[in-house]
């Protein structure tokens, strides 16, 4: 493994938004970076969530697209937050829906799951 490497997932959201407050409404990502297109539409949006990065980019003809146009996800995003009741509340509050309401696991997890308003699937958990 080489020193120094992070991982940094990048969603794909469909082509002309310029708003995707959704995320620090959610989660309370931070913008770090945005690159935009000629008519103020997001091409590329670096992000943080509490120091870990992602990124939003445009859908593209390539294998890389996003959830509404392949008509589901197959990726979740899991974070590890302290209160997981907590934030999946402000998420749903932002607009997310609520797969799986959060509940405790035999295997030391209370986890839940949701989606975002793009289609991308989360899961927030906490080791208990």
């Amino acid at each position: 493994m080489m020193a120094n490497q992070v991982f940094a997932p990048m969603l794909i959201i469909p082509n002309g938004l310029t708003d995707v407050s959704f995320y620090a409404d959610a989660f309370d990502a931070k913008e770090i970076r945005r690159f935009s297109n000629d008519d103020s539409s997001i091409h590329v949006l670096e992000l943080s969530l509490n120091g870990a990065i992602f990124h939003l980019h445009e859908q593209w003809e390539s294998k890389l697209i996003s959830p509404e146009r392949a008509g589901a996800s197959t990726v979740s995003v899991n974070i590890f937050v302290d209160d997981v009741d907590a934030v999946v509340a402000q998420a749903v509050a932002a607009g997310a829906t609520i797969t799986s309401p959060a509940q405790d696991f035999d295997y030391g997890y209370r986890q839940a799951d949701i989606v975002d308003i793009y289609g991308h699937c989360w899961q927030i958990q906490k080791k208990t």
